[in-house]
């Protein structure tokens, strides 16, 4: 046998585009997220006129946790997609079933 074998073998290209779905769903949705709590948080500062201290904390409060957000939500929704075995027969649920 090849090394590649035993070691688990290149991935089918089912497996490829899958991920490569999941990578595209976890930017997209970490975006949009981001960009509704910047909306959310900063929001009010650039609509309404607010004192000039709450308005710069509101902004740099928004800027600030927009760009965590995305990130924790990528990385949440790649380890949930690499955590989420399939059963090896269809149907079933466990290897006793």
């Amino acid at each position: 046998m090849r090394v590649m074998e035993t070691y688990g073998g290149r991935r089918t290209q089912a497996e490829r585009d899958a991920i490569t779905v999941e990578i595209g769903y976890a930017l997209c949705s970490a975006a949009f997220a981001a960009a509704v709590v910047v909306g959310a948080v900063a929001g009010p500062a650039w609509l309404f006129a607010l004192p000039r201290v709450v308005e710069t904390w509101l902004v740099r409060a928004g800027l600030v946790l927009g760009p965590v957000l995305f990130v924790v939500r990528v990385i949440a929704v790649l380890v949930r997609f690499r955590h989420t075995t399939q059963p090896s027969q269809p149907g079933r649920t466990s290897p006793d079933s």
